[in-house]
């Protein structure tokens, strides 16, 4: 069964619970309407499962969806996103 992902909006990251411990894409605010992916994170013992990449297209699906748009700090964040060009309407600028 694949993890949930869901925002944590308080902690300013999308979090999904798995057996090996909490995955994660941090952002925080550049201004009103944009927000920057910093940093991701999947525990070593779930990497390869193509969990980073679901998360991050989750979380590009929502900025997508709440009107944001979105810097891709993380080396990671961008990589999805040249993997996925359909994704490139929600980057800044």
């Amino acid at each position: 069964m694949e993890p949930v992902i869901h925002n944590d909006i308080e902690n300013n990251r999308f979090v999904a619970q798995t057996e090996h411990g909490e995955a994660t894409l941090k952002y925080k605010r550049a201004n009103a309407d944009t927000l920057d992916y910093t940093s991701t994170f999947v525990p070593e013992a779930a990497r390869g499962s193509g969990l980073g990449e679901r998360l991050v297209l989750h979380a590009l699906d929502w900025a997508d969806e709440n009107g944001f748009q979105v810097i891709p700090t993380c080396p990671f964040v961008q990589h999805v996103v040249d993997e996925h060009p359909e994704r490139v309407g929600v980057l800044a600028g």
